[in-house]
């Protein structure tokens, strides 16, 4: 390969130097994903925590939901039977039932634990944490107060508009007449 300048490369180490990049980060990312590893364990301990529950009784719900629809789902027309509590179950569908929404739960949960460990994210929840540590709350009487004032705030501007309804609808009903 003939090549003018000093220096220069060809253009296909280039390709496949990108080829590789890719690879290497999709590797890096199944690794992250199949990891049993917790990333900088001692920091933003909390906001994980609290992320991981939320994520977790959200997964929870929708595969509950699930475990009560699948019956519905391969209930055939005619071999639906209603249940005590008015649902209908299909009697042939069996562990079935069970086994889908169980390893959609084991799937999700391993999934939730793997995503506030993957360092991106992580990173991300120990600045918040780290943040939230640097936020002036409010004392509890300052709260009450405050929510008082608001409390107060909205009845009075609900009063005002109502006045102005009324004061509208007794105008209106003047111009334009009895009926």
């Amino acid at each position: 390969m003939d090549r003018t300048r000093i220096g220069t490369q060809p253009r296909t180490s280039g390709i496949m130097a990108g080829i590789q990049h890719n690879q290497t980060a999709g590797g890096a990312l199944w690794r992250d994903l199949l990891s049993f590893a917790v990333y900088k364990r001692n920091q933003g301990k909390l906001t994980r925590q609290v992320t991981f529950a939320v994520l977790a009784i959200t997964l929870a719900t929708g595969v509950w939901r699930l475990a009560q629809l699948l019956p519905v789902w391969f209930a055939g027309a005619g071999e639906s039977v209603m249940t005590s509590g008015g649902g209908v179950m299909s009697p042939d569908i069996g562990v079935l039932r069970f086994l889908v929404p169980g390893l959609l739960l084991a799937a999700g949960l391993w999934f939730a634990f793997r995503l506030v460990n993957y360092p991106t994210f992580a990173d991300f929840l120990i600045a918040v944490e780290t943040e939230m540590t640097k936020v002036s709350w409010p004392s509890a009487d300052e709260v009450i107060r405050s929510s008082a004032v608001v409390i107060f705030l909205i009845f009075a501007l609900a009063a005002i508009l109502a006045a102005y309804d009324l004061f509208w609808w007794f105008v209106l009903r003047a111009i334009q007449g009895p009926r």
